[in-house]
C-alpha cells in the first residue's frame, strides 16, 4: 500500500524549457571541453570552483526559464490523486529555483532534495525516504526518466512512469 509518494520534478510535475544549448556552451567554456554530454555525469565528476561555476550558470538558466514553466498535466493528476499522502520531491534543479517554483505553483512537499544535496538519484531517494520516515516498500516514486526507474529498482520502491 502506498503510504507516501516521492516525485521527480522536471518532466514529471513540470516542463522546464531551459535553453540547454546556451547552458552547454557556457559549461564547455568553464571546463574548456568540446563535449559536456552526458551533462549530469560531466557535472557530477566536476569539483571545486568549476562545479560552483557550473551550478551558478545552471541556476541562472533555470531562473530564466521559470516564467515559461508549465505543469505536466499527467504529473499533476498523480499529485492530486495522492494529495492526502505525505510527499517528497527529488530534483536535479537548484534549491533557489525550487523555492521560486513552489511559491509560484503552490505545491507542497514534506521534504525536498536538490542537486545541492546530491546528484545521485539513489542518494536523493534515500534522503527523501528518511524525511518521510517510511520504508521504501511503502513509497511510490513517480518519474519520467530511465535513471528514475533504475534508482527505484535499486532502492526497491514502486515506480510509476509519467509520459509526455
Amino acid at each position: 500500500m502506498t503510504e507516501a509518494v516521492i516525485f521527480d520534478l522536471d518532466g514529471t510535475l513540470i516542463n522546464l524549457p531551459i535553453n540547454y544549448e546556451k547552458l552547454f556552451k557556457e559549461v564547455r567554456e568553464i571546463l574548456n571541453m568540446n563535449n559536456v554530454r552526458p551533462f549530469l555525469k560531466t557535472v557530477s565528476q566536476t569539483r571545486g570552483r568549476k562545479r560552483a561555476m557550473i551550478f551558478k550558470a545552471w541556476e541562472e538558466a533555470e531562473l530564466e526559464a521559470l516564467p515559461k514553466v508549465t505543469l505536466n498535466p499527467k504529473g499533476k493528476v498523480i499529485y492530486e490523486e495522492y494529495r492526502k499522502k505525505p510527499k517528497a520531491l527529488v530534483t536535479m534543479q537548484s534549491r533557489k529555483f525550487l523555492e521560486a517554483f513552489l511559491r509560484q505553483f503552490g505545491l507542497v512537499f514534506k521534504g525536498v532534495v536538490t542537486r545541492e544535496d546530491s546528484m545521485n538519484r539513489v542518494k536523493q531517494l534515500e534522503i527523501a525516504r528518511k524525511t518521510l520516515g517510511l520504508k521504501f516498500a511503502d513509497i511510490l516514486f513517480v518519474g519520467n526518466k530511465e535513471y528514475d526507474l533504475v534508482a527505484a529498482e535499486k532502492v526497491k520502491c514502486r515506480f510509476q512512469w509519467v509520459g509526455e
